[in-house]
């Protein structure tokens, strides 16, 4: 048991038996005789001189200090937080064989990192037009569209300005379009049976999903992976149109 102690509930235990505070007080003087010592601590805020009610304060409980002081600029943090835990987790206050709490929320921070990374939400745009920035190692695909006019697109690096596209992940065709002035509207015939293409810069890609919709990729730049002294991440950018008058 944790009790949140104040001055003012240590006024309306000792001088207001009949409150809401008192009756708590009252209920935990009958059942603490009979618990062991570990069962019930005390958390002190807005209490400097950590102050008990009169019945408690002779027992001499374990606390813990979340007092601040904003003229100090003193507030409880991290540590006091630690502490509180290891209580609650029955861990010894003898901190020698733990880990310090900046470790821990470092290794927090990191496992996190890696779950937000991992989220597809980061790698879907349901507009039927846009640019996009995809980092192609972070998941498996990026997903353009939505319903029956959805594309999932999977990349992988190939040269210094050319990407590997491929059908992998949820189309059925794709095409390389190598010409800048093509027909929107007869860009079909560059499908093919392949399971890749490898488009360069300023190249285009015709895709068709599996229920016959197609779309038109453009290929604006390439960035590969620099694994040196500075890490730089895989990734493509690239501008898109669902075409669904087709």
């Amino acid at each position: 048991m944790l009790m949140i102690v104040d001055e003012n509930y240590v006024k309306r235990a000792d001088d207001l038996p009949r409150s809401g505070v008192g009756i708590e007080n009252q209920w935990i003087k009958g059942v603490f005789q009979n618990k062991p010592v570990s069962w019930l601590s005390v958390l002190f805020v807005s209490n400097p001189r950590r102050r008990l009610p009169a019945w408690l304060a002779v027992q001499n409980p374990k606390g813990f200090d979340f007092n601040a002081s904003p003229a100090r600029n003193d507030f409880p943090g991290i540590e006091q937080m630690d502490d509180l835990w290891r209580w609650v987790e029955g861990l010894p206050a003898d901190k020698a064989h733990a880990l310090a709490p900046e470790v821990l929320l470092d290794r927090l921070a990191r496992i996190e990192r890696i779950d937000a990374i991992r989220d597809p939400a980061n790698y879907a745009n349901p507009a039927l037009k846009d640019r996009v920035t995809f980092r192609h190692k972070d998941h498996p695909y990026y997903k353009l569209g939505h319903g029956q006019y959805e594309f999932k697109v999977n990349f992988s690096g190939h040269r210094s300005n050319s990407v590997y596209v491929y059908i992998d992940s949820g189309l059925k065709a794709v095409g390389l379009v190598t010409a800048s002035d093509f027909d929107p509207s007869t860009v079909e015939k560059f499908l093919g049976p392949g399971r890749t293409v490898t488009p360069v810069v300023g190249q285009s890609v015709v895709m068709m999903n599996f229920v016959g919709a197609l779309c038109v990729m453009k290929i604006e730049s390439v960035q590969h992976e620099e694994n040196g002294v500075t890490y730089v991440h895989p990734e493509v950018t690239f501008s898109y149109k669902i075409l669904t008058w087709r």
